[in-house]
Protein backbone atom coordinates (compact mmCIF):
# COMPACT_ATOMS: atom_id res chain seq x y z
CA UNK A 1 0.00 0.00 0.00
CA UNK A 2 1.22 3.50 -0.89
CA UNK A 3 1.30 6.53 1.39
CA UNK A 4 -1.62 8.53 0.03
CA UNK A 5 -4.78 9.35 0.89
CA UNK A 6 -6.24 5.88 1.42
CA UNK A 7 -7.29 6.31 5.33
CA UNK A 8 -9.26 9.40 4.45
CA UNK A 9 -11.50 7.63 2.94
CA UNK A 10 -11.80 4.60 5.30
CA UNK A 11 -15.27 2.71 4.75
CA UNK A 12 -15.67 3.46 1.05
CA UNK A 13 -13.72 -0.29 0.69
CA UNK A 14 -16.01 -1.36 3.16
CA UNK A 15 -19.04 0.01 0.45
CA UNK A 16 -17.42 -1.76 -2.51
CA UNK A 17 -16.47 -4.90 -0.68
CA UNK A 18 -19.94 -5.63 0.09
CA UNK A 19 -21.32 -4.81 -3.48
CA UNK A 20 -18.66 -7.28 -4.62
CA UNK A 21 -19.61 -9.92 -2.48
CA UNK A 22 -23.62 -8.99 -2.90
CA UNK A 23 -23.31 -9.61 -7.23
CA UNK A 24 -22.94 -13.26 -7.39
CA UNK A 25 -25.94 -13.64 -5.01
CA UNK A 26 -28.15 -12.21 -7.48
CA UNK A 27 -29.87 -13.71 -10.36
CA UNK A 28 -31.21 -12.12 -13.44
CA UNK A 29 -34.58 -12.31 -12.07
CA UNK A 30 -33.16 -10.10 -8.88
CA UNK A 31 -30.57 -7.77 -11.38
CA UNK A 32 -34.34 -6.60 -13.34
CA UNK A 33 -35.80 -5.47 -10.29
CA UNK A 34 -36.85 -1.91 -10.00
CA UNK A 35 -38.19 0.59 -7.38
CA UNK A 36 -40.85 1.44 -9.87
CA UNK A 37 -41.89 1.66 -13.91
CA UNK A 38 -39.77 4.69 -14.45
CA UNK A 39 -36.94 3.58 -11.85
CA UNK A 40 -33.25 1.85 -13.62
CA UNK A 41 -33.06 -1.93 -12.42
CA UNK A 42 -30.72 -2.76 -10.28
CA UNK A 43 -28.27 -3.66 -12.93
CA UNK A 44 -28.09 -0.56 -14.71
CA UNK A 45 -27.48 1.19 -11.26
CA UNK A 46 -24.38 -1.11 -10.61
CA UNK A 47 -23.09 -0.21 -14.20
CA UNK A 48 -23.82 3.11 -13.71
CA UNK A 49 -21.87 3.29 -10.59
CA UNK A 50 -18.91 1.65 -12.21
CA UNK A 51 -18.89 3.87 -14.90
CA UNK A 52 -18.70 7.36 -12.83
CA UNK A 53 -15.73 5.96 -11.59
CA UNK A 54 -13.86 5.48 -15.05
CA UNK A 55 -15.97 8.70 -16.38
CA UNK A 56 -14.54 11.09 -13.45
CA UNK A 57 -11.03 9.66 -13.06
CA UNK A 58 -9.42 8.31 -16.30
CA UNK A 59 -12.03 10.57 -18.26
CA UNK A 60 -11.67 13.55 -16.19
CA UNK A 61 -8.31 13.35 -14.54
CA UNK A 62 -6.27 11.55 -17.21
CA UNK A 63 -5.89 8.84 -14.69
CA UNK A 64 -4.84 5.16 -16.18
CA UNK A 65 -6.97 2.45 -16.24
CA UNK A 66 -9.80 2.86 -18.22
CA UNK A 67 -8.87 0.37 -20.92
CA UNK A 68 -8.88 -2.69 -17.92
CA UNK A 69 -12.81 -2.05 -17.57
CA UNK A 70 -15.66 -2.47 -19.82
CA UNK A 71 -15.58 1.32 -20.47
CA UNK A 72 -12.87 1.75 -22.50
CA UNK A 73 -13.56 5.32 -23.97
CA UNK A 74 -14.87 7.48 -20.69
CA UNK A 75 -15.40 10.90 -22.66
CA UNK A 76 -17.14 8.97 -25.50
CA UNK A 77 -20.92 9.42 -24.33
CA UNK A 78 -23.14 6.85 -22.67
CA UNK A 79 -21.46 3.96 -21.32
CA UNK A 80 -22.62 0.39 -21.68
CA UNK A 81 -24.33 0.82 -18.52
CA UNK A 82 -26.22 3.55 -18.99
CA UNK A 83 -27.83 1.66 -22.16
CA UNK A 84 -31.34 0.30 -20.46
CA UNK A 85 -31.89 -2.10 -23.85
CA UNK A 86 -29.00 -3.84 -23.20
CA UNK A 87 -29.03 -5.72 -19.36
CA UNK A 88 -25.81 -6.47 -17.85
CA UNK A 89 -25.32 -10.20 -16.30
CA UNK A 90 -23.63 -10.51 -12.67
CA UNK A 91 -20.47 -11.50 -14.30
CA UNK A 92 -20.04 -8.22 -16.61
CA UNK A 93 -21.11 -5.98 -13.39
CA UNK A 94 -18.81 -7.87 -11.37
CA UNK A 95 -15.75 -7.13 -14.23
CA UNK A 96 -17.30 -3.57 -13.91
CA UNK A 97 -16.98 -3.11 -10.25
CA UNK A 98 -14.10 -4.32 -9.43
CA UNK A 99 -12.38 -3.21 -12.26
CA UNK A 100 -12.94 0.29 -11.40
CA UNK A 101 -12.33 -0.26 -7.87
CA UNK A 102 -8.73 -0.90 -8.86
CA UNK A 103 -8.43 2.64 -10.36
CA UNK A 104 -9.76 4.45 -7.40
CA UNK A 105 -7.33 1.89 -5.63
CA UNK A 106 -4.49 2.89 -7.43
CA UNK A 107 -5.39 6.62 -7.05
CA UNK A 108 -5.80 6.09 -3.06
CA UNK A 109 -2.46 4.93 -3.08
CA UNK A 110 -0.92 7.72 -5.11
CA UNK A 111 -2.57 11.13 -4.36
CA UNK A 112 -1.59 12.93 -1.33
CA UNK A 113 -2.76 15.14 0.93
CA UNK A 114 -0.81 17.92 -1.22
CA UNK A 115 -1.88 16.68 -4.27
CA UNK A 116 -5.75 16.75 -3.80
CA UNK A 117 -6.12 20.55 -4.59
CA UNK A 118 -4.66 19.60 -8.38
CA UNK A 119 -7.61 20.58 -10.73
CA UNK A 120 -8.35 18.96 -14.25
CA UNK A 121 -11.48 20.76 -16.44
CA UNK A 122 -14.71 19.08 -17.19
CA UNK A 123 -16.66 20.29 -20.54
CA UNK A 124 -20.32 20.46 -20.36
CA UNK A 125 -21.67 21.91 -23.32
CA UNK A 126 -19.92 25.31 -23.42
CA UNK A 127 -19.30 25.22 -20.02
CA UNK A 128 -16.17 24.68 -18.58
CA UNK A 129 -16.32 23.34 -15.07
CA UNK A 130 -13.01 22.48 -12.39
CA UNK A 131 -12.71 20.48 -10.55
CA UNK A 132 -10.20 19.34 -8.44
CA UNK A 133 -9.01 15.38 -6.99
CA UNK A 134 -10.88 16.17 -3.54
CA UNK A 135 -13.98 17.38 -5.15
CA UNK A 136 -14.14 14.19 -7.02
CA UNK A 137 -13.50 11.88 -4.44
CA UNK A 138 -15.78 12.86 -2.66
CA UNK A 139 -18.41 13.30 -5.17
CA UNK A 140 -17.61 9.37 -5.72
CA UNK A 141 -17.75 8.33 -2.19
CA UNK A 142 -21.20 10.01 -1.79
CA UNK A 143 -22.43 8.93 -5.76
CA UNK A 144 -21.18 5.17 -4.66
CA UNK A 145 -23.27 5.55 -1.46
CA UNK A 146 -26.32 7.29 -3.08
CA UNK A 147 -26.61 4.21 -5.48
CA UNK A 148 -26.09 1.47 -3.13
CA UNK A 149 -28.45 2.76 -1.05
CA UNK A 150 -30.85 2.85 -4.19
CA UNK A 151 -29.53 -1.16 -4.57
CA UNK A 152 -30.29 -1.84 -0.87
CA UNK A 153 -34.16 0.12 -1.30
CA UNK A 154 -34.88 -1.93 -4.26
CA UNK A 155 -34.15 -4.97 -2.65
CA UNK A 156 -35.85 -4.14 0.49
CA UNK A 157 -38.93 -3.65 -1.48
CA UNK A 158 -38.69 -7.25 -3.25
CA UNK A 159 -37.71 -9.22 -0.17
CA UNK A 160 -33.99 -9.71 -1.59
CA UNK A 161 -31.68 -10.42 1.01
CA UNK A 162 -29.05 -7.12 1.20
CA UNK A 163 -26.58 -7.01 3.90
CA UNK A 164 -25.36 -3.05 5.29
CA UNK A 165 -22.21 -2.11 4.42
CA UNK A 166 -21.58 -1.78 8.17
CA UNK A 167 -22.57 -5.36 8.89
CA UNK A 168 -19.75 -8.46 8.89
CA UNK A 169 -19.66 -9.63 5.10
CA UNK A 170 -20.48 -13.46 5.59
Amino acid sequence: MGTGVTPLYDGWQRINAHLVAGLPKLGQRELELKAGPDGWPIWALVAHLAGARVYWLCGVFGEPGAETTPFPDPQGGAGWGDRLDVPRDGDELLIAVESSWRIIEACLNRWTPDTLARTANRERGTEIQVHSRQSVLTRLVMHDSFHRGELSMVQGMHRVPCRAPWEPLV
